[in-house]
C-alpha cells in the first residue's frame, strides 16, 4: 500500500466522505450504470411483493399515527408519508421476503439499506434518474468499503451488517444527493454510525426486515441533520471508542481504501433467485443439480451430508423451522425443499404448511451438516447416499458474480415481472419496468415512485 493510503487510513471517515462526495454520474462506466439500474429494478420488485407482509402493515400503521407532511410514496400502498417514515416502511417491505441483493464485502444487503431513503429523498426533491444513480453508487461503494474494514469480526460477533454497515451506505448516498461536501458527508457518516444497529439473533423474525428499514431511515436522517449543521465526530468510524473498535475485533482501516480489482464493488453484487437467506443458495443449487441429473426418489435417499462454510452455522441453521420466515434460514429445510422439487423461488412455498410437511421433515432430518473453514464463504458441497449404497454429489459457489450482465438483466426482468404482476397487474408492471430500465433519462424520480405506489 502506498504512503498516502496509509495516511488516509488514520483519517478514514473523512476519506470515505471525500470519495462519496466526488462520485459523478458522468464519470461512471456504462456497466456500473447498468448494474445500478438492475439494483433499482430488483429492489422495487422485492418491495412490491413484500408490501403485503404483516410486518409492513404494522410499521405503516405506526408511522401513519405519527403524522407529518406526506412527501414520499409507499410502495404498493396508497398512503404517502414523510420521507423518513417512507424509508422505514419501504425498506422493511423490500427485505420482508429476503429476496433482495447481496454483497459479500459488507457482508449483507446493500440496495435495501440504501435505496428506500434515497428514493424518498429524491422524490421529495424532484431529483433526476442520473442523480439517483450517482448517489446510489456513492452509498453502495461506501458501505462495501466499511464492511471490508470490519470483516470478518463484525458479522461473526453477531451484528447484522445490513442494519449496521447499511446505515453508512444510506447516509453517504443521501449526502451525495444533497450535494454535501466531504466534511459534511463525514459528519453524516458519524451520525449514521452512532445510530447503527441490528443483531443476527433476530434472523427468522420481523426484526430482520426492520433492520433494513431502520438502516435506510437512519442514513437519511443522518444526511439531513448533517446538512443542517448537526455536529458529530468527523472520525467516528475509526476513532477510539468509535464504531469500528467497538463493533469488530478485526478492524483494518487500510482495507477500506484498497480499490476492488474491478474498480467498483458494484461489480460483485449478487442477486437472489431463491427467496431465502443467501447462504442457502449454494446448497439449493446443489440439490437442484442432483435432482435434475440423477432423479433420486425421496424414499431412496438414505443419508445426506451438506458441507458449507462455518459462518453459516450462525446465519441459517434453524434445525426445525415452524413457519415460512424460519424456513428461509434453515439449510436443512431449503435443501429438503429443493430435493423434493419444490420451487424455492416461489414466495408461497415458504409457509408453515411447507415447514411442517411430514415428508419434508423426514427428509431434512436425514441431513448432516458439516461446517468447514476451508469452504468458500457462499459455497457448498452436497453428498447423497442412496439406499443401494451408491452416492451422488454436487458442488456450487454462489459467491461468484455473473460475467454476463445482459443475461442477468433478462433474469432480473423475469423475476421483477413475477413479483410485481400479482400486485400491480401486467400493464402497470411493464410500465414501471420501462421507467426503471430508462432511469438514465428520467427527469423526475417522483414519476417512478408514484407509479410504484398503491
Amino acid at each position: 500500500m502506498g504512503g498516502s493510503a496509509v495516511a488516509n487510513a488514520t483519517n478514514l471517515t473523512h476519506s470515505l466522505g471525500e470519495r462519496a462526495a466526488s462520485v459523478a454520474y458522468d464519470g461512471l462506466p456504462d456497466d456500473v450504470r447498468t448494474l445500478a439500474r438492475q439494483c433499482v429494478l430488483d429492489y422495487y420488485g422485492c418491495a412490491i411483493a413484500g408490501a403485503g407482509d404483516p410486518l409492513v402493515q404494522i410499521l405503516a400503521e405506526e408511522m401513519q399515527e405519527a403524522d407529518g407532511r406526506p412527501r414520499a410514496s409507499l410502495i404498493a400502498r396508497p398512503a404517502r408519508m414523510p420521507a423518513l417514515a417512507a424509508a422505514l416502511v419501504n425498506g422493511a417491505a423490500a427485505h420482508a421476503l429476503d429476496y433482495d441483493d447481496v454483497n459479500l464485502a459488507m457482508p449483507g444487503h446493500p440496495s435495501v439499506a440504501i435505496l428506500p431513503g434515497l428514493v424518498a429523498l429524491a422524490e421529495e426533491r424532484g431529483s433526476s434518474g442520473p442523480e439517483l444513480v450517482a448517489a446510489f453508487v456513492a452509498g453502495y461503494e461506501t458501505a462495501c468499503r466499511i464492511g471490508m474494514a470490519l470483516r470478518p469480526g463484525h458479522y461473526n460477533r453477531g451484528f447484522h451488517a445490513t442494519g449496521t454497515v447499511g446505515a453508512f451506505g444510506a447516509a453517504a448516498a443521501c449526502a451525495r444527493l444533497l450535494g454535501l461536501d466531504a466534511e459534511a458527508t463525514a459528519r453524516a457518516l458519524g451520525i449514521a454510525g452512532t445510530q447503527a444497529a441490528g443483531l443476527k439473533s433476530q434472523f427468522g423474525t420481523m426484526c430482520k426486515p426492520f433492520h433494513a428499514g431502520k438502516a435506510s431511515q437512519n442514513g437519511l436522517l443522518a444526511a439531513r441533520l448533517a446538512a443542517r449543521g448537526f455536529s458529530s465526530r468527523p472520525d467516528l468510524v475509526e476513532c477510539e471508542q468509535g464504531f469500528a473498535l467497538t463493533h469488530s475485533p478485526d478492524f483494518a482501516p487500510e482495507k477500506a481504501l484498497v480499490p476492488p480489482k474491478t474498480g467498483f464493488y458494484l461489480h460483485a453484487n449478487l442477486f437472489k433467485y431463491h427467496a431465502a437467506c443467501y447462504m442457502t443458495h449454494a446448497p439449493i443449487e446443489c440439490a437442484r443439480a442432483i435432482r435434475e441429473r440423477h432423479h433420486p426418489a425421496v424414499g431412496d435417499i438414505a443419508a445426506i451430508t451438506l458441507s458449507v462454510h462455518q459462518a453459516s452455522a450462525r446465519i441459517c441453521n434453524i434445525a426445525a423451522p415452524t413457519d415460512g420466515l424460519e424456513a428461509k434460514f434453515s439449510l436443512r429445510q431449503t435443501v429438503a425443499m429443493a430435493l423434493a422439487g419444490i420451487d424455492t423461488a416461489s414466495l408461497g412455498t415458504y409457509s408453515a404448511a411447507t415447514a411442517t410437511d411430514p415428508e419434508l421433515v423426514r427428509l431434512r432430518e436425514r441431513i448432516e451438516l458439516d461446517f468447514r473453514g476451508d469452504c468458500p464463504e457462499a459455497g457448498a458441497t452436497l453428498a447423497i447416499t442412496l439406499r443401494d449404497g451408491s452416492t451422488v454429489q454436487a458442488t456450487h459457489d454462489a459467491g461468484l458474480p455473473t460475467t454476463d450482465i445482459a443475461d442477468q438483466g433478462g433474469r432480473l426482468a423475469a423475476k421483477f415481472d413475477a413479483l410485481a404482476e400479482p400486485v400491480l397487474g401486467a400493464a402497470r408492471t411493464r410500465e414501471l419496468r420501462g421507467l426503471i430500465e430508462g432511469l438514465d433519462a428520467l427527469a423526475d424520480i417522483g414519476a417512478l415512485a408514484r407509479l410504484a405506489a398503491g
